[in-house]
């Protein structure tokens, strides 16, 4: 048991269990014989394993533990890849230890299991065929890694070596490279040298353009230590008396490329991570929706303007788009990657404060691709209230996806369709596009 746990902390006990199904989060659920269930990692459904708890005590609903010897082996098991995988270790990764296919076979499952609990859809129903996409060029024997990464933030122990948090811990794991990073982040070598006084070092490495920045996040009373990475690079710091990000040198942006458009995302701003993301959501997008020339059309949590662009291409000059975004510097970023467009227009703010003093009460398309715990209920009813020919819902989380369809399921929409993409390989993550239309064609 570690140092200062409570007495009825079960921190360190070690259970023997066959393993149960994949739950959403990137772990295993197991029982033990006195009937405690365990939310295990490390571990694939159907393995007998040995598993130490690492959060909980008596009388917890449930405890979280590594699978720290594996008794019987999954035929999707191999060896991690990554050597700073492992139980205890970097907690960016949650599946080294499965097969390529295996990964997007377990995101499915999550996928299916969270709209039967939360929005009472079977695969069928919500129009998915059941299978997760990998991205272009991601399909890789078991055992490469996909170098998809483009934005990587590590942090930094006390003594200035680079690494990753462990999981669920604020303890970092000093790491030599990350597998998992793009290529043009790993060029700027940010584990290479020391980082005194620094808390984060977040590397971005742009698609579509030379583009690199490092942004330094200083303890408090720190100063910024001198730059020398292996590529050219601009810099810039977050300041500690207002908690913004100004610029050292070099652009205070990157330059992305995405739907044969040039996008300016600023200041570490949003970006899709992985190369394709961009693309492959737009594509799937606009298929879905089906743009006319002439329709107004709604970007909710717009970022900088991916989608809006998009729109704007396809419903011409005689339609019009509108975005909607909380971030005032994505904003200023849209306003200027849409400027030729004279039918859009870009405000900032909440999306369930500024879309009703819009005074827009029609809209024929809309795309909305919220944070991760989703629309929410006023949202979506406002949506429907609209009456949208077709909406098209970006989802990093399956839960918030589901859980909002239920919504829209009692606002009188219901998924046409849904894609499943594996854009974060090697982890938990996975994005989906649900394109929804009135339950009653009639409307």
């Amino acid at each position: 048991m570690p140092k200062n746990a409570p007495e009825s902390s079960l921190v360190g006990q070690e259970y023997e269990v066959e393993v149960g199904a994949v739950a959403h989060g990137g772990h295993c659920i197991a029982r033990t014989e006195e009937g405690r269930v365990l939310f295990v990692r490390h571990t694939l459904p159907g393995e007998r394993v040995v598993a130490r708890v690492t959060e909980g005590e008596e009388g917890a609903r449930f405890l979280r533990a590594d699978a720290v010897e594996i008794l019987t082996a999954s035929k999707d098991r191999i060896e991690a890849p990554c050597p700073f995988a492992g139980p205890g270790r970097c907690g960016g990764c949650d599946w080294q230890h499965a097969k390529p296919g295996a990964q997007r076979r377990l995101k499915g499952e999550v996928i299916e299991e969270q709209l039967r609990r939360l929005a009472n859809l079977t695969p069928e129903e919500a129009g998915w065929d059941g299978t997760v996409v990998p991205a272009e060029g991601d399909k890789l024997p078991a055992g490469e890694v996909p170098r998809w990464r483009t934005r990587v933030q590590y942090a930094v122990d006390a003594s200035g070596r680079a690494g990753l948090r462990r999981h669920r811990s604020h303890e970092v794991e000093p790491v030599d490279h990350c597998m998992i990073a793009a290529e043009g982040v790993s060029e700027l070598g940010v584990e290479k040298r020391t980082w005194p006084g620094m808390a984060s070092v977040e590397a971005i490495a742009a698609t579509g353009s030379q583009d690199r920045q490092v942004i330094l996040t200083p303890r408090p009373g720190a100063r910024l230590p001198l730059v020398e990475l292996d590529k050219p690079v601009s810099v810039l710091r977050v300041e500690e008396k207002d908690g913004g990000v100004h610029r050292v040198h070099g652009r205070p942006f990157v330059r992305e490329r995405a739907d044969d458009r040039t996008y300016r995302v600023g200041n570490g701003g949003f970006w899709q991570v992985h190369p394709k993301a961009a693309d492959t959501l737009v594509r799937a997008v606009m298929q879905g929706l089906l743009p006319r020339k002439g329709d107004t059309a709604l970007d909710l949590y717009c970022g900088v303007g991916l989608f809006a662009g998009a729109l704007a291409d396809r419903v011409g000059e005689k339609g019009a788009v509108l975005g909607i975004e909380h971030g005032k510097r994505a904003v200023e970023d849209a306003r200027h990657n849409l400027r030729n467009y004279d039918r859009v227009r870009v405000e900032q703010g909440k999306v369930d404060q500024i879309l009703p003093r819009t005074g827009i009460t029609q809209a024929d398309l809309i795309v909305l691709d919220p944070p991760r715990a989703g629309a929410g209920k006023q949202t979506v009813r406002h949506l429907a209230s609209l009456a949208p020919r077709r909406i098209a819902y970006v989802a990093c989380d399956p839960a918030a996806l589901a859980r909002d369809l239920a919504y829209f399921a009692e606002a009188g929409y219901k998924p046409r369709t849904l894609r499943a993409f594996d854009l974060f390989p090697m982890t938990h993550h996975v994005e989906c596009v649900a394109i929804l239309e009135p339950a009653e064609k009639g409307r």
